[in-house]
């Protein structure tokens, strides 16, 4: 299925200097589109943006406030919706503020995306909402319950969405079950950064990684450049796809201690990883089924594991 041309479309990105959104915006500029960003730069950085300054519109602005959302939306014909509050931990931390941004920011975006006329939303979701199904692969229709409040927030958007859905028809959205998305921009400073980044960021400073648990918990890692083809792909797909969520991954999962290895090769060497208690909220086993994706939106991952850490590598280490 072939990715759309976005010449003379008026889309927005909401969370567009954040690391998935930035990836996003510059696809969306590279095929011709007309981008506007929204983004509070809580998470987000404005030097993901520099290079395309004059190209775009920036709006500084937060998702919890519905008239932000409306300015916005005018005038869009389609909304990247990725803005969120992202990690397991920080929800279980403070789950009032996942809640209200993911939720109740999302729900902002929906109808302000309503009241603009604009045609279609495609929203980022996560593979949290699969919770304690012990099922691999995880497959759409196949969840459990929500394991932390950032998961239990993915579901609810899902929720929202098939509820606008079938309030208003005109309105079609598409949402996007990511699988640990990586790859160059992804921060890794914080007490809430993802696993690749700090374990490059360990390996860079002489230090040994931190692993949660005994690390045979396993994930499916996808490059956040398939995760942007899907964005594009949704943006352009079918009636008989809409209206529904669909997983984006590598398709393959790999255990956190592997991970830490092949880091480590990438980094030139360095110390054994160091083992603290699990998390609370974590998964254990993580694996997409991707038939889905593959029929309905054309998805098909591109960049294995052992490229992606390769281009990871470049970025963090600065090659």
């Amino acid at each position: 299925m072939p990715i759309p041309a976005m010449n003379g479309v008026s889309v927005l990105v909401t969370g567009g200097a954040g690391f998935i959104g930035s990836h996003l915006v510059d696809a969306l500029v590279e095929r011709g589109g007309r981008v506007r960003v929204l983004d509070n730069f809580a998470t987000g950085l404005a030097s993901n943006l520099d290079h395309l300054d004059g190209k775009i519109e920036v709006i500084e602005g937060d998702i919890r406030d519905l008239a932000t959302c409306q300015r916005a939306c005018d005038g869009t014909r389609v909304v990247f919706h990725q803005a969120a509050l992202g990690s397991v931990p920080r929800s279980v931390k403070d789950p009032a503020t996942s809640i209200a941004v993911n939720v109740g920011g999302t729900a902002n975006i929906f109808a302000a995306a309503r009241d603009a006329g604009t045609a279609r939303v495609v929203y980022a979701s996560s593979s949290s909402v699969y919770g304690d199904s012990p099922t691999l692969p995880k497959t759409e229709g196949d969840e459990g319950k929500p394991l932390s409040p950032y998961a239990t927030s993915k579901w609810m958007c899902e929720e929202l969405a098939a509820v606008y859905g079938l309030s208003y028809p005109d309105l079609v959205f598409v949402g996007l079950r990511y699988f640990n998305v990586y790859g160059p921009r992804q921060r890794p400073d914080g007490p809430y950064a993802a696993v690749i980044p700090k374990f490059f960021d360990a390996y860079r400073q002489g230090q040994a990684p931190k692993i949660h648990g005994d690390g045979e918990q396993s994930r499916d890692f996808t490059y956040v450049l398939d995760a942007v083809r899907a964005n594009l792909l949704a943006s352009g797909a079918g009636d008989d796809a809409c209206g529904r969520a669909y997983n984006v991954a590598g398709g393959r999962r790999i255990t956190v201690n592997e991970l830490a290895a092949r880091v480590r090769e990438a980094s030139g060497g360095g110390h054994e990883p160091e083992h603290g208690p699990p998390r609370p909220g974590d998964v254990r086993h993580s694996l997409a089924d991707l038939s889905a994706s593959q029929r309905l939106l054309g998805y098909q991952p591109e960049t294995g594991l052992d490229v992606g850490i390769g281009l990871a590598a470049n970025a963090y280490l600065g090659r």
